[in-house]
């Protein structure tokens, strides 16, 4: 996968595709800025999200998510883990052993 790109030059590369000319077009820009127009378009999606003028996750929140969830699985090791040895200590003060 390739090195992304700094934070400061999307950023750079986005405000200068949002304060184009009329007549400019977004493959002008990326080109202009060597990335690809796809590229170009997913950061000012983003930055549209990020800024709250379209619905979606900030990376703030996917970040948050992302941390949630790890979090989770490790708890569910855990008590997994806690059924185990439960289960294995009650079968070693079963009468008759």
């Amino acid at each position: 996968m390739p090195k992304p790109y700094p934070r400061e030059f999307r950023d750079d590369v986005v405000r200068v595709a949002e304060s184009r000319d009329p007549g400019v077009p977004l493959r002008q820009i990326a080109k202009d800025f060597g990335i690809s127009e796809t590229c170009l378009q997913n950061w000012m999606r983003q930055a549209a999200v990020e800024t709250g003028a379209k619905p979606g996750t900030t990376a703030a929140e996917n970040a948050e998510l992302r941390e949630l969830r790890k979090r989770n699985r490790l708890l569910e090791q855990e008590n997994e883990v806690l059924r185990r040895a439960a289960a294995y200590f009650a079968q070693a003060h079963l009468p008759g052993k």
